[in-house]
């Protein structure tokens, strides 16, 4: 009765590969579902960044001690 076991074990091991399997190519597709830009628009991840250096954020650097 051994083999029974084993093959049922399996089965269920390759029950469960084959939904996780399922369940990433579900998380994959929806990923590529994004709404696409139009070649005009600005990247809303880029939006209101302005190219060159930028300012400090502790303050002025250009200070100098006499």
């Amino acid at each position: 009765m051994t083999k029974a076991k084993v093959s049922q074990q399996k089965r269920s091991r390759e029950r469960a590969k084959q939904e996780k399997r399922q369940q990433k190519a579900e998380r994959r597709s929806q990923s590529t579902e994004r709404p696409k830009r139009l070649p005009g628009e600005e990247d809303p991840d880029l939006a209101g960044i302005v190219p060159g250096p930028q300012p400090s954020p502790w303050g002025e650097e250009d200070e100098t001690t006499e």
